[in-house]
């Protein structure tokens, strides 16, 4: 009697899965949803380093968008134009003009020209120092602990004497300085031209107040105001209205650059051949690299 239990079990066991592999087959086969064959072909075309300069969390995500046509095929950074006219070549469809993004840091003192610096010893990190205050005395400048540097997978960024520069012949405009940055100071600037203005400062404060933390920083003077009507003041701080920058029309940076007295305005990008001559046989300085310690006593301050 157990014998024949047994077998009976077994045999329901098999005639079930039987049934269920035929019903799981026939679910397939009507409800398939056929895969679009050009998708395949996008993915090949992106360069699969997963930046999420594009917006979307990998080549995968933003495959699938493009092919979906909810997405243009131009805003892969590290592709570049050759991938946007590889894409569109695949979907049939044209490319439409678009500035490429590259940072721009919104800070330019280096660790002599900042003042009112504290004995920091936490975690030597931007995202750690930067909840806590009195680090320096300018609460919007760069912190100098290589976030952004770690954070970018093309070697792209470095911190110098304290202080973000970017390499814009390595950058590819993937945004994850910008995102790694914890006081906002990187943004994302068209680069209309291979040269570009940006307003090497952060700080909002009143002019007293800015000279008293910084050697530097922006006092809010409206001199480029009054040079060009680029400029426009927010909270004391100059900005540039990018949306109106148009190079073709603009007077040459230099003389915009000389206008600042604090030397804030600067012109940043590929360097020009003038650029190149200025620091012929100049010693370049040491890269500063972040190092993740949390015992204090082996930290050096870099904040």
């Amino acid at each position: 009697m157990t014998v024949i239990t047994i077998i009976l079990a077994c045999g329901t066991m098999l005639l079930l899965a039987v049934l269920a592999a035929y019903a799981l087959g026939w679910a397939d086969r009507v409800f398939r949803i056929p895969a679009d064959p050009r998708l395949e072909a996008v993915l090949a075309a992106l360069p699969g380093v997963n930046c999420g300069g594009c917006g979307y969390v990998g080549c995968g995500e933003y495959a699938a968008a493009v092919v979906a046509g909810s997405v243009e095929v131009n805003k892969c950074t590290v592709g570049g134009v050759s991938c946007a006219a590889a894409l569109a070549g695949i979907l049939g469809v044209e490319v439409k003009p678009a500035w490429p993004y590259r940072p721009a840091v919104h800070c330019g003192a280096t660790f002599a020209q900042r003042l009112k610096r504290a004995d920091y010893r936490g975690e030597r990190t931007c995202a750690a120092a930067n909840v806590i205050s009195g680090v320096q005395g300018c609460a919007y400048g760069c912190l100098g602990f290589c976030d952004c540097q770690l954070a970018c997978d093309f070697d792209a960024i470095h911190v110098i004497n304290g202080l973000a520069v970017v390499d814009y012949e390595k950058c590819v405009g993937c945004g994850a300085c910008e995102r790694a940055c914890p006081r906002h100071i990187i943004s994302m600037v068209p680069f209309k031209a291979e040269r570009m203005l940006v307003v090497a400062c952060s700080n909002k404060d009143a002019g007293r107040d800015v000279r008293a933390v910084c050697k530097v920083g922006c006092i809010g003077c409206r001199a480029c105001q009054r040079t060009s009507e680029l400029f426009q003041m927010a909270e004391n701080l100059s900005t540039i209205d990018y949306e109106s920058y148009d190079p073709d029309k603009m007077p040459d940076l230099d003389i915009l650059v000389a206008r600042c007295p604090m030397k804030r305005i600067v012109a940043v990008g590929k360097p020009s051949a003038k650029d190149l001559a200025a620091v012929a046989g100049q010693e370049l300085p040491d890269i500063v690299t972040g190092r993740f310690r949390t015992t204090a006593d082996e930290a050096e301050w870099r904040g």
